[in-house]
């Protein structure tokens, strides 16, 4: 249990068990408490791509690959997986800029290969504003893509877990990444190429 839901919980204890002191100084702490959590988490970033990046080179001169903030390196995993389906080599050397220190590993590779089985190309795309199974997935232009923190985010030192909303899922998936010494933040592990409801097209209950 984090420090927030300690205090929080402190103060509705003393609430609960009608203690003497100020009732109004109490519910104070309750408010307080919920407040600092708020803060401490669930900010969501909209970052945005004109285009998709098309070679590594592209996707190097991008304003996002900095990775300054884990925001931006999140969303460049989602802009690396989307090249997947045009040249597979070329996403994996995008991933491998984001991954630093710490290239893809031939285990890596086969699990990202496995979750594209079956022409399940639109997995990525559809975390971009505007992909639906109704449109087959196909995002708004300039591609948005909404990634999230929770008061849980930054729970281990070093590493930072941020949350995306896929247009065919109901639960959200997350990105893990790892601030380097230099303070730029790389990938650590994804865990978005889950199965998502199909596209409207290929879908034959649909």
């Amino acid at each position: 249990m984090g420090f927030f839901d300690n205090l929080k919980k402190s103060a509705e204890g003393l609430m609960n068990q009608g203690t003497s002191g100020n009732i109004n100084a109490v519910q104070g702490a309750v408010g307080i408490a919920n407040s600092i959590g708020s803060l401490a988490g669930n900010k969501s970033v909209d970052v945005t791509f004109a285009k998709l990046p098309e070679s590594v080179e592209e996707f190097r001169a991008l304003p996002q690959a900095a990775c300054t903030n884990p925001f931006d390196a999140a969303a460049l995993t989602v802009a690396a997986l989307c090249c997947y389906p045009k040249n597979r080599e070329m996403c994996f050397a995008m991933l491998d800029v984001l991954r630093g220190p710490r290239p893809l590993s031939g285990v890596d590779k086969q699990f990202i290969n496995d979750r594209f089985m079956d022409g399940k190309d639109y997995i990525p795309r559809s975390y971009f504003k505007g992909a639906t199974p109704q449109n087959d997935y196909t995002p708004a232009v300039p591609y948005v893509i909404t990634i999230s923190e929770n008061p849980y985010s930054y729970h281990d030192q070093g590493y930072a877990k941020l949350y995306l909303h896929s247009g065919g899922a109901d639960s959200q998936r997350y990105i893990q990444l790892r601030m380097l010494k230099d303070g730029k933040w790389c990938l650590w592990e994804q865990f978005i190429l889950s199965d998502i409801r199909q596209p409207e097209s290929s879908n034959p209950w649909a």
